[in-house]
């Protein structure tokens, strides 16, 4: 098992960067849903709309599709489809607990402008 650390130092799989605390977050969340790390995993996509023209899209999925990316990250799979890869190369997923607010948090150098929910941006 994982353990998150105060410096968490991020694993990298082929462009995509997810921290040891979003792997252990999503490791949790996936138990608590059920999902079965062979088979499921956390899907990373990419829509059109929201404050800033492109929104990110998280959520999990029981099985990848036939076109996916998958990432692994030690027992956790990470899923994208070929269209939203384009946006998400280079990405970090980091997952951020304070006083304020937790959830994941998307650290993409492909954005050049995002809004202050932290969800929409623009490449």
């Amino acid at each position: 098992m994982t353990t998150a650390t105060e410096n968490p130092t991020p694993a990298t799989a082929k462009g995509i960067t997810v921290t040891e605390k979003a792997i252990a977050r999503i490791r949790s969340a996936m138990a608590k849903e059920g999902i079965s790390p062979e088979q499921g995993g956390l899907r990373l996509g990419v829509q059109g709309g929201g404050c800033s023209g492109l929104s990110y899209n998280i959520r999990f999925d029981t099985q990848p599709r036939e076109r996916d990316r998958i990432f692994q990250f030690d027992d956790v799979r990470v899923f994208v489809d070929p269209k939203s890869f384009i946006y998400l190369h280079g990405m970090t997923l980091d997952y951020q607990e304070t006083l304020m607010q937790q959830g994941f948090v998307f650290v993409n150098p492909q954005a050049t402008k995002s809004c202050g929910c932290g969800t929409s941006f623009s490449a």
